[in-house]
């Protein structure tokens, strides 16, 4: 029985073997190679129907020709649509059975442009929220490590308030927080209590900054005052070294000696100790200063070169404590003090420590965590510090020890005369036009 469809020819079916995909005869399936079209037939015969004629429905097939691909004159159905002419495929977009694109001919949908408007209006909301976020998570963190421990409500007989803001800046020689290898390593010793190893007013205002050192060995009177524990008036205690005033009463006493011997009212008050120091050196990755000599003590562990270098922590504290290696022991110490302050406050304001976090947090926390202030110092108040003994550093205002006129029992006596003209110009927030030693 010859049932071979009309447009195949004799060598079709007759040259023998199994030539698979070449309208073979053989019992082999066409090999898929050449089978690029599969066109469903018609739908199985619902129940009850008889199934159609052999061959009928049956789309006539075409004839393929060595390199020639379809030869449509070989009775070839003009009605079949193989969708090579139009390069589309079957079960793709576009094709028979796929999605149409709207006026694309069958092509794929157009996705929207992106709005980049609103894309960068967003990130930069998200990019202010989180900044508003971390600031202000910032401030409370800071805000919570300051130990507001003095009360300068206790202060009797307090000058009047001048132009700008003074603040009085203590470094103690307490050893709170330190192990005794700690106070090998420092050169601190291991006495009790603490006593004040250096005294500085820094004065802000619109005429620039003055940072002006006290020399602890300063002769002055301790007049009499509110006791800090018992609220009880005592004193006078008369004349003595000005350091002994805190060791007597704490950072009070000193405020009111201060304010009795000079009539400069005190608005805020900043102390830090031994370990705090050094380590906000360390926090920031040490300091750099340049000597103009070299110079050793063995009661401070100075050992230094002259020439450019970066003091740690340790190196830091031998530095501003040292004053057995000079003639002029307590003025040029205070010197040194003043010098190496400026050039931590420049380190800490530099771009590489405030842009990066993982400096800037451990040296806020390492300053913080050390510095005892007054009962209405803020974080602002602390920030308007810092800046003002950085401009004292750049150039934009003066540092100076109190001008000194002889000496008493071997305790500096100030110049009453300076003095005046001094504490004057700034209460009125004046520019300073007088000299200290």
């Amino acid at each position: 029985m010859n049932e071979w469809p009309d447009g195949w020819s004799d060598d079709n079916r007759s040259n023998g073997g199994n030539r698979y995909g070449r309208g073979s005869a053989g019992a082999q399936p066409e090999s898929a190679r050449v089978m690029r079209q599969v066109r469903r037939g018609p739908s199985a015969p619902a129940p009850g129907q008889g199934a159609p004629p052999y061959g009928a429905g049956v789309p006539r097939q075409p004839s393929y020709v060595d390199g020639q691909g379809y030869d449509e004159g070989q009775g070839y159905d003009n009605g079949y649509d193989s969708g090579y002419s139009t390069g589309q495929v079957y079960g793709s977009p576009g094709g028979p059975g796929g999605p149409q694109g709207p006026g694309d001919g069958g092509a794929y949908p157009r996705l929207p442009a992106p709005n980049w408007r609103k894309r960068i209006k967003w990130t930069a909301i998200t990019l202010v929220t989180a900044l508003v976020v971390v600031s202000v998570g910032t401030y409370f963190w800071a805000d919570s490590k300051l130990h507001r421990d003095v009360d300068l409500s206790k202060v009797i007989d307090r000058p009047e308030t001048g132009s700008g803001t003074n603040y009085l800046i203590v470094g103690s020689d307490s050893r709170a927080g330190l192990t005794a290898a700690d106070k090998k390593k420092l050169h601190t010793g291991s006495a009790e209590g603490k006593r004040t190893d250096s005294m500085m007013i820094l004065h802000t205002g619109s005429n620039g900054s003055t940072l002006l050192s006290l020399p602890r060995d300063s002769n002055v009177t301790i007049p009499k005052f509110q006791g800090s524990e018992s609220g009880k008036i005592k004193g006078p205690l008369g004349q003595n070294k000005l350091n002994a005033a805190y060791a007597f009463d704490g950072p009070t006493l000193l405020v009111r000696t201060i304010e009795y011997n000079t009539g400069l009212h005190i608005d805020h008050y900043v102390e830090i100790g031994f370990a705090g120091f050094a380590g906000i050196v360390d926090a920031v990755g040490g300091v750099d200063m340049t000597l103009d000599q070299g110079f050793k003590d063995k009661y401070s562990g100075a050992d230094f070169k002259a020439g450019k270098q970066t003091l740690n922590g340790e190196q830091a504290l031998a530095f501003v404590r040292t004053r057995h290696a000079f003639a002029a022991s307590d003025l040029q110490r205070t010197k040194n003090q003043q010098k190496f302050l400026s050039a931590l406050a420049h380190q800490v304001a530099t771009p590489s420590t405030v842009l990066n976090p993982f400096k800037l947090y451990p040296t806020m926390g390492a300053g913080l965590d050390s510095l005892v202030v007054d009962k209405d110092m803020s974080l602002w108040d602390l920030a308007d510090m810092f800046w003002a003994m950085k401009g004292v550093t750049s150039g934009d205002g003066k540092s100076m020890n109190m001008p000194i006129s002889g000496s008493v029992g071997g305790n500096l006596v100030w110049d009453k005369t300076k003095m005046k003209t001094l504490v004057n110009e700034l209460k009125n927030d004046e520019k300073v036009t007088v000299s200290g030693n």
